[in-house]
């Protein structure tokens, strides 16, 4: 009998942090720097092709772009 009290214990503390988690991670107030850092990825992105554009491509490396061009038409 006490295993079942301790079982009915631990799935209650279990929903009220699950509970917990989605109040915290919903919360009004954080909105905003949740939906900053869900731009975190793309900003990185952005910066690394604005430094690649500006590179001329040698010989080797038009090459190296037909090959991948191929592959990406298959």
């Amino acid at each position: 009998m006490d295993i079942d009290i301790l079982r009915q214990i631990s799935v209650v503390l279990g929903a009220l942090a699950f509970l917990a988690v989605c109040w915290w991670a919903f919360s009004p107030k954080r909105r905003k720097r949740f939906e900053e850092d869900a731009k975190l990825p793309f900003a990185d992105e952005q910066q690394t092709s604005d430094k690649t554009a500006p590179e001329s491509e040698n010989s080797t490396g038009d090459a190296a772009g037909k090959k991948q061009e191929q592959g990406q038409e298959k």
